[in-house]
């Protein structure tokens, strides 16, 4: 089961790549660097990295690299963080290596990211989302921390979606896309809501943020059909199982064999079911 559900982080991953990222591309969104002693309560005083001709032309290079070649434009990514730790771009770019980082189904360096992505905008919803609903998927049974693990995917997930309805749509973005790029990130946190509580054996609790993540998702994913399925069959609600495992089978991707079996597993249960004295 573990195994089933993390391979499907690469399917996420490239839903992820292929939806607007929030602030990418708009340097002047990017948070100011800031001096000042905090401790003392005295106002932050924030000031801009100086201009640079040099790290213009890197991160030109990085926009301008479509992903094609994953692994390329993530050495891209870590070179210009390496060589600019100091840069206005560098939210832009850890921005997109969290993205990149689930595609690739590198785990650790995408918490990484996230972490250092956060630091920079303790207010990036869709960052929350994807570390929310992605670090449950990973989790197998030696994982380190656990339980921790999972109450911070929780917070993640709650605080994304308190986030959303304040979020502000980027210039240049239409209002459908923003949109449709809000219900992608409230999905992801919901699903990883779901995935919270499946994993925390609160099956029934999974089911609601469960349905509300394939409603909301314009590509649904189809793990979380599965999981679905899985909830509801797990707490006898074996025809709501069909029906979820029927939605999973119907979405082209490695998950189709698995949910197709579920099927008829979930359809021998309901008849039992039917067939058992009153």
């Amino acid at each position: 089961m573990a195994k089933r559900i993390g391979t499907a982080i690469l399917f996420c991953g490239a839903l992820l790549l292929g939806g607007p990222v929030w602030g990418q591309g708009q340097p002047s969104s990017t948070p100011s660097k800031t001096t000042g002693d905090k401790s003392a309560g005295a106002p932050a005083q924030t000031t801009a990295p100086p201009v640079s001709a040099e790290e213009d032309a890197a991160i030109k290079a990085f926009r301008d690299d479509k992903g094609a070649d994953l692994a390329h434009k993530e050495k891209l990514g870590e070179e210009f963080l390496q060589k600019y730790p100091q840069s206005r771009y560098d939210f832009e770019v850890e921005n997109w290596l969290v993205r990149g980082y689930v595609s690739s189904g590198q785990v650790d360096k995408m918490e990484a990211a996230g972490e250092k992505d956060l630091q920079l905008n303790p207010n990036d919803a869709q960052t929350m989302a994807i570390l929310g609903s992605t670090l449950p998927r990973a989790m197998n049974a030696s994982t380190p921390n656990r339980e921790q693990k999972l109450a911070q995917s929780e917070q993640y997930c709650k605080k994304a979606l308190e986030l959303l309805p304040t979020m502000l749509k980027p210039e240049g973005l239409s209002q459908e896309a923003f949109e449709r790029a809000k219900d992608q990130t409230a999905a992801m946190a919901y699903g990883g809501l779901g995935l919270v509580a499946f994993r925390q054996g609160k099956l029934s609790e999974a089911i609601e943020p469960f349905e509300k993540s394939v409603k909301l998702d314009p590509q649904p994913d189809p793990v979380n059909y599965y999981l679905l399925g899985l909830s509801y069959q797990k707490t006898s609600h074996f025809e709501d199982a069909v029906t979820a495992y029927t939605k999973c089978a119907g979405i082209p991707s490695g998950m189709q064999p698995t949910c197709k079996a579920a099927i008829d597993e979930a359809k021998k249960l309901a008849a039992t079911q039917l067939s058992a004295p009153k």
